[in-house]
């Protein structure tokens, strides 16, 4: 993408990787405490509605429906947010956005789910293995789509 089309769609170069940690561990957070609540919410409900008087953590009814709180919370926030705005939450707060590598033009609804599965793959095998090996390895863009910053309009 040429600096005109750069400044024309209000885009900027490539952020900083802390820009981009900040933004993913925002986007992290937000999906496990709200996926947490939302599930817990949804497993006290039902456990009041089958006469249960106390939850337990420790049972399925209550990590099944917190992970598919977690599971849906992450995709309507990567996902939908970002098809919607171009950003999902935690990139908002950091300035980011989600473009396509060619043009920089609005996100399509498959890539983006692409590239949501493809976080969970970097996150299973590539996370791990940085851990193990104490690599240098960054997150890389995937699915034709890039992470820029928003570009400051005065």
């Amino acid at each position: 993408m040429t600096a005109r089309n750069q400044a024309a769609s209000g885009v900027t170069a490539s952020p900083s990787e802390a820009r981009r940690l900040a933004a993913v561990c925002l986007d992290a957070v937000i999906a496990l405490v709200g996926g947490v609540v939302a599930g817990a919410a949804v497993a006290v409900g039902t456990a009041a509605g089958s006469g249960v008087t106390e939850l337990q953590p420790a049972s399925p009814g209550f990590w099944g429906p917190v992970a598919g709180a977690i599971i849906a919370l992450s995709f309507a926030n990567q996902v939908l947010l970002t098809l919607a705005t171009r950003a999902s939450l935690g990139k908002l707060v950091t300035g980011l956005r989600v473009v396509r590598s060619s043009d920089g033009g609005r996100a399509g609804f498959v890539r983006l789910v692409g590239r949501w599965l493809f976080g969970f793959y970097w996150l299973i095998v590539f996370v791990p293995l940085h851990l193990a090996t104490d690599s240098n390895v960054e997150q890389q863009d995937a699915v034709g789509m890039r992470i820029v910053r928003r570009a400051v309009r005065s």
